[in-house]
Parts: C-alpha cells; sequence; structure tokens
C-alpha cells in the first residue's frame, strides 16, 4: 500500500473527509439536529464546515497556518453568521487570531468528542 504524501491534492482531500466523517459521527451520537453545511462567497471562497449557526470549521493540511489560509473564514467572520470560528490543520501551535481559533486536529477531535465545541 502507497502512503499519501502529505502535500499532494489527495491528502489534503483525504484529511478534510476525515474530518467531515468525524463530525457526522458526533453529530449523529449526540443525536445533534444541527445541520452540516459549507459556505462559498461570490468571490468562490469557501469554508469547509458550517455546523448550525454554532461554528465554522476551515481544514487545511498543512503544518503551519500562514495568513492565506484564513481568507474563506475571515470573509465568513465578517458576515458574523457563527458564535465561534476555526481552522484545524497539523499546526502545533494553538493560537487566535481576528477571533479566529488555530487548533491542531487531534485537540479537535479530543475537544469535540469531550463536548467542548457544540
Amino acid at each position: 500500500m502507497q502512503s499519501l504524501e502529505k502535500t499532494s491534492d489527495v491528502y489534503g482531500r483525504a484529511f478534510e473527509h476525515f474530518i467531515a466523517l468525524e463530525l457526522r459521527a458526533y453529530l449523529s451520537y449526540r443525536r445533534l439536529r444541527s445541520p452540516l453545511s459549507y459556505w462559498q462567497s461570490q468571490q468562490h471562497q469557501e469554508v469547509d464546515f458550517i455546523v448550525g449557526d454554532d461554528i465554522a470549521i476551515e481544514v487545511k493540511s498543512a503544518d503551519k497556518i500562514h495568513d492565506k489560509h484564513l481568507k474563506g473564514i475571515r470573509l465568513l467572520k465578517q458576515e458574523n453568521i457563527c458564535k465561534k470560528y476555526m481552522v484545524i490543520s497539523h499546526d502545533l501551535i494553538h493560537r487566535k487570531e481576528e477571533g479566529i481559533d488555530i487548533i491542531h486536529w487531534k485537540y479537535f477531535l479530543e475537544k469535540l468528542w469531550n463536548d467542548d465545541l457544540l
């Protein structure tokens, strides 16, 4: 079996799919009726997941989150739709930039399944 290169498009899509499966499993297991959707601007900027009006989640497979990774979620935040905004990645440095939480994916899963996010 071949492994995926962490910098490949396929890896990025697989990583996003993994987070989608975890979100769906959590919502189902907890019997939450919050819809799971996504957001796209007229300029074609996207945010991967919107859970009800609670949280907007952008998934990036990058090891280090840079300014360019925050374009879509910043645009969405301006619309003030959700209560929380978050970028999930492989970046080990947890921080908050302009009200957007940037966290490592393992920490995200821990918070999710401990009921600390929704």
